[in-house]
């Protein structure tokens, strides 16, 4: 399922935004960028996204800024300083030498230094709490639109899912006259050949007949159509993480759409069959859209 959200946290000067994409996909897979310092974030990310979201491709980035310049900090390294003034000492004052000058020494490598502030314990597990309830933000606004984009999709796969209610029902209508047509296209056959061949008792003829119309019987297919029909109702009724087991309904349909043409002897449920393969594709595609 599709979806995209957002959420902030600030942290003195500095600002934080989570950005947290979703596309469709069969199966949950997650990918997580964060800024460099914060891969303790990770974890976090990884046991929180399964617990609002089973399946989509998943992106989850979060990055940050400071609101304003951070300001330098500066000491003097004392003992390369001492050790520039000892060499100074030890050279003397020569005739063309100046005396040492204080910003010159200031200016030699290494004199100057840049503090880096280290961060305590206490701030850095305070940032990653912070976080990680921004996160929890960005997912729940995440599964807000997922749920809206899902209620629009259970209408069309419930449209969808009542066109093949209402094929299985015009199949049912056919199959149910496939008997006597047989006997109809049996017996006329027999006695096409009857002038030619020795004549059969009755009692094969029963049986060939009878094994005939077993072979094109699709009523079993029909109430499993049936069966699978009501499935799907039942799971777009109930709601949740049903995409899974849509996917499996989709595969059952499509088996006994096949089967129904396979067995089919008529041109008319043939042609039913092959409208409700093309149907359950179209269930299909959308359920690729279900969590």
């Amino acid at each position: 399922m599709t979806g995209f959200a957002r959420a902030e946290a600030t942290e003195g000067e500095r600002h934080w935004s989570w950005e947290l994409k979703s596309v469709n996909g069969r199966s949950l897979d997650l990918r997580c960028r964060l800024p460099a310092g914060l891969e303790a974030l990770e974890p976090a990310v990884r046991q929180l996204v399964p617990v609002h979201c089973k399946r989509g491709n998943i992106t989850v980035q979060l990055d940050g800024s400071r609101q304003g310049a951070a300001q330098p900090v500066y000491r003097v390294n004392r003992a390369t300083l001492e050790q520039a003034l000892a060499l100074a000492r030890s050279l003397g004052a020569g005739p063309d030498m100046a005396p040492a000058r204080l910003d010159g020494l200031l200016a030699l490598p290494g004199v100057i230094e840049r503090v880096e502030i280290e961060e305590t314990e206490e701030e850095r597990a305070a940032r990653l709490a912070l976080l990680t309830r921004s996160l929890e933000t960005a997912l729940a606004a995440l599964v807000r639109m997922r749920a809206e984009e899902g209620a629009r999709l259970g209408a069309i796969i419930g449209a969808q899912i009542g066109e093949i209610d209402a094929l299985v029902a015009r199949a049912r209508v056919l199959a149910a006259l496939q008997p006597d047509a047989q006997k109809a296209r049996f017996r006329a056959q027999v006695e096409e050949l009857m002038g030619e061949l020795p004549a059969l008792p009755e009692e094969r003829l029963a049986q060939e007949l009878a094994l005939l119309i077993a072979k094109g019987d699709v009523r079993e297919e029909l109430d499993r159509l049936a069966a699978h029909v009501a499935a799907v109702r039942t799971l777009l009724a109930e709601g949740g993480a049903i995409g899974r087991k849509l996917d499996f309904l989709c595969q059952e349909l499509n088996r006994e759409a096949n089967t129904i043409c396979s067995k089919s002897q008529d041109l008319g449920l043939t042609a039913i069959g092959l409208d409700l393969k093309a149907a359950v594709e179209q269930l299909r595609e959308q359920v690729q859209n279900i969590e």
